[in-house]
């Protein structure tokens, strides 16, 4: 959708990348991000409530099939590289991966559609894209940070870990203790920052791109070639970037999806 022309295209970048909050300082929260999150959350039991409450052991409808079919897919990841019970960490990657590949599609949205519905209910500003928060990001690797350490105190037991963090990789020499264990919590912060950023930063750009296409439509091809063309160029350059987008979106939920499982599988082998 094109870029408001009543705005700057820094008061129109500005305002789209400014969040609906609540509170301030520390105790400030985004109520677009917490409020789309939850959404999406509730509809994806929902769209799995559907297939589990029609599934039937006979020939499957199109929906079942799609359904089984990424469940087989999530499940199959799964078991090639985490070896033990996976009752809990199969489920869980399906959550991670359905959730984060709906909650990045927000960004497919027309860009200022969002902003209008929200206005109309009397907020000033909302953005859609709840993988764009850095706050969400981060909640969700912290929790995949919770569940590798988890994994690693069920497989080793908490002395086994313990032991682990300050004899792993130089040796048992107490000497090597301090040495070993500030090498382990570096490892083991940087697992939980690189997955929220990775995943923060290809949405962030990806929603920079999308009104830099709408900037573009509304102001060079308007002064040059005419708002028509330009209307019809802006259209076309954001249709290509959103095709584009689409293989973004599912590898950024895949990739996060993965590196949770390859973690988990990490913390519970012995060194």
């Amino acid at each position: 959708m094109a870029a408001e022309t009543s705005f700057s295209s820094t008061e129109y970048i500005t305002h789209h990348l400014t969040h609906e909050t609540v509170g301030s300082g520390f105790w400030s929260f985004h109520i677009d991000t917490i409020f789309m999150s939850v959404l999406l959350g509730l509809v994806t039991i929902g769209l799995f409530y559907s297939a589990a409450r029609k599934a039937t052991s006979g020939v499957p409808g199109k929906w079942q099939a799609f359904v089984e079919m990424v469940v087989e897919f999530i499940d199959t990841t799964v078991k090639e590289v985490f070896h033990l019970d996976r009752s809990f960490l199969a489920p869980l990657a399906l959550t991670i991966f359905v959730w984060v590949f709906l909650m990045n599609a927000m960004d497919l949205l027309p860009l200022d559609m969002p902003g209008k519905v929200a206005g109309a209910m009397g907020r000033h500003h909302w953005r859609a894209v709840p993988t764009a928060d850095v706050n969400t990001t981060f909640a969700m690797s912290i929790t995949v940070f919770v569940v590798v350490i988890a994994f690693a105190i069920k497989a080793k037991g908490v002395g086994g870990y313990l032991h682990e963090l300050f004899t792993a990789p130089f040796g048992s020499n107490p000497l090597l203790w301090l040495p070993n264990f500030v090498l382990n919590v570096v490892e083991l912060l940087a697992k939980p920052v690189s997955l929220a950023m990775r995943l923060f930063g290809n949405m962030y750009a990806g929603e920079l791109v999308f009104m830099l296409i709408a900037l573009l439509g509304t102001s060079f091809f308007t002064f040059t070639i005419g708002s028509t063309v330009g209307m019809v160029g802006q259209i076309a350059m954001g249709a290509a970037w959103a095709i584009f987008h689409i293989l973004i979106i599912t590898l950024q939920a895949f990739i996060f999806m993965v590196l949770t499982v390859v973690y988990s599988a990490m913390a519970t082998e012995h060194h």
